[in-house]
């Protein structure tokens, strides 16, 4: 036996390795599974074309130990193992894969595809190191009359020297560190810890992961007494629920999953359950849960889907597969496309990763689509839940997902109590109908009771209604639907009018131009205009804005940290021509049309939603008056 140095480069990966790219020591148990897995599979694929293996499919398996009196960990297969060079190779040198060369080595044999290769000797066994600070592995490849043991404790280096083992196989064995005062090594030891940890990362392994469970069972001899009983379990369920055909899947089973796994007490609203080939070729199993989690719109919600390759968990919220407008999306990826050549955990960047995201958000998209059109009910449910994350989408990074989420919005409008889409919008419009009328405002029933939703109304239009803080900044970055453009019925250039109208209320304006004057001196910079108009029906006055900015942009961006950066609405107050008010301005004196102007824009302010700046000064006018 001769110690052996690993090269220079090894020993400093191998050092980063175990201080910085593992982040999590817990999947040290993944990477040792899913290289047992390999070796399996290696042997059952020569299984198929060699009759020197005795050896079916139901005879594999991995067994895992505990010895926590010697604070150990032995985890053992029989699979193909390793001859004294294979140990050297694929343990002696870092990033060195046994399991890539298999492929590659077998990469025109048809029966070698059917062999999911997913462990990465050379990489993923040196997580050992993050809970051990010995790891002796013992492995007897199969057909050969020696075995060899192979020790490390670390980047010092390890040695390789022949011994006895029966069987053809591997097992590594860990000496597990002792617990520091940050680091509790020990539970490592505990039976329940190594169950979480196979169904958390290996749970779909295709072999039979084992071990013996102890029990507390009731003692049939000694009345309320118990005794420890010992058996051996399967601790993986081994095959996915995803990898089953839909024919062979109930709805039960569905909602028993993802109540299960997602850890709700509710049956999701939709069920994905799809199969992608072509440029990836991927499994993905999602769910779209009855209501938002309950920190769904807290700092701490992380949003994002389990990636799995080949059955074996990568990452338990991988947040580049969904895009924030989908962030209520719970549910997997199963791809054997992803390149795993440094670490199960950094794929952030992987070229594969963006394509299978790119095709999952279309899967999602076309699935919303078809519960809208088929199922009304089921989806209005969904957008009351989740409608809001779809404005978002729509507004967002400059309303680059705008075409493909539009037609999945839904509006209340005036025409009924129930949401209409913009195509329904557009559907019921008359042909001589350029324009989609909405207003803004807290709720549908104070949108409903604005002067301008009467008046559009009377002109027979319909109006969407806008209550959600988002709607106005995602119609502005929408622009235009079907070619019909959008107009805020709260804009002062808003035009209803026939030209006879037109013309009367633009000679009433100018006749009236010294009053108005008047008016806005008393209101001084608190609006931009003052003026009479024709679109209020019965109602004596109103807000309208003129520009970009309207007032409920106004509240949303004054309600943003840093108040919007000081952006304003510039609000034109609106006077009833037809209104007896309006009689009233042009006979009174200047201090009681100052009086009445300070009114009229004060009651304008809490019609629109508005505060006022000083009630009691509005208290003490009206019972002045009275």
């Amino acid at each position: 036996m001769r110690k052996k140095q690993f090269k220079a480069e090894s020993k400093k990966l191998l050092d980063m390795m175990i201080n910085s790219i593992y982040t999590h020591k817990e999947i040290f148990l993944r990477e040792l599974i899913s290289n047992a897995s390999d070796a399996i599979d290696k042997l059952y694929f020569k299984s198929l074309t060699d009759n020197s293996v005795s050896m079916s499919r139901d005879d594999f398996k991995i067994n895992i130990e505990l010895d926590k009196e010697n604070r150990k960990i032995i985890i053992s297969d029989n699979g193909i193992g390793m001859t004294a060079e294979e140990l050297e190779s694929n343990l002696g040198t870092i990033a060195k894969s046994g399991s890539l060369n298999f492929k590659k080595e077998n990469e025109n044999d048809e029966n070698a595809q059917d062999i999911s290769v997913i462990g990465q000797f050379g990489v993923g066994f040196y997580s050992s190191f993050m809970v051990a600070d010995k790891v002796e592995v013992v492995s007897k490849a199969f057909g050969a009359e020696i075995a060899n043991k192979w020790v490390s404790s670390g980047a010092d280096g390890y040695t390789i020297e022949e011994c006895e083992k029966d069987a053809a196989g591997t097992v590594i064995t860990l000496y597990v560190k002792e617990d520091t005062e940050n680091e509790n090594y020990s539970e490592y030891l505990e039976q329940y810890k190594i169950d979480e940890l196979v169904k958390k990362y290996s749970d779909y392994i295709r072999y039979p992961i084992q071990m013996e469970m102890s029990h507390q069972v009731p003692d049939s001899e000694k009345e309320g007494e118990y005794i420890t009983e010992i058996s051996t379990e399967t601790l993986n369920s081994m095959v996915p629920i995803w990898r089953k055909s839909k024919s062979e899947i109930k709805e039960e089973d569905y909602n028993e999953y993802y109540k299960q796994k997602f850890m709700d007490y509710t049956d999701p609203v939709l069920t994905i359950h799809s199969k992608t080939e072509g440029q990836a070729t991927f499994d993905a199993l999602m769910f779209i849960p009855e209501n938002p989690p309950y920190d769904f719109y807290t700092k701490e919600y992380e949003k994002g889907l389990q990636l799995y390759s080949n059955g074996v968990l990568i990452m338990d919220k991988c947040a580049d597969l969904l895009p924030d407008y989908f962030s209520f999306v719970k549910g997997l990826v199963d791809s054997a496309d992803l390149s795993l050549n440094i670490s199960r955990e950094m794929l952030q960047h992987d070229h594969q990763l963006k394509i299978i995201a790119k095709a999952i958000d279309k899967k999602i998209k076309s699935e919303l689509k078809k519960m809208l059109t088929k199922d009304r009910e089921k989806y209005e449910k969904f957008f009351n839940a989740f409608g809001l994350q779809l404005k978002y989408g729509v507004y967002a990074n400059y309303g680059m997902e705008k075409d493909s989420l539009k037609d999945l919005l839904l509006f209340k409008s005036s025409s009924a109590d129930t949401y209409t889409t913009l195509s329904e919008y557009v559907g019921r419009m008359a042909d001589s109908q350029d324009t989609i009328y909405y207003a803004c405002g807290d709720s549908v029933e104070k949108i409903a009771l604005l002067p301008q939703t009467d008046a559009v109304k009377e002109k027979g239009y319909e109006v969407l209604y806008f209550t959600d803080e988002v709607d106005e900044f995602a119609i502005q970055m929408l622009m235009e639907y079907e070619g019909k453009k959008f107009a805020n019925i709260c804009k002062d250039d808003l035009d209803l009018s026939t030209d006879a109208e037109k013309e009367a209320i633009s000679k009433k304006n100018e006749e009236s131009k010294d009053l108005l004057e008047k008016i806005k001196s008393a209101l001084g910079d608190q609006v931009s205009a003052v003026k009479f108009s024709n679109k209020l029906g019965s109602h004596p006055v109103s807000l309208s804005t003129e520009g970009y900015v309207s007032l409920e942009m106004e509240k949303v961006l004054s309600s943003m940290p840093g108040g919007g950066n000081g952006v304003k609405a510039q609000i034109v107050l609106e006077i009833n021509s037809n209104h007896p008010v309006a009689e009233k301005l042009a006979n009174a004196d200047d201090e009681t049309l100052s009086k009445y102007s300070k009114l009229l824009f004060a009651s304008a302010r809490l019609i629109a939603g508005l505060d006022i700046s000083n009630p009691t000064e509005f208290s003490d006018a009206i019972a002045d008056l009275m």
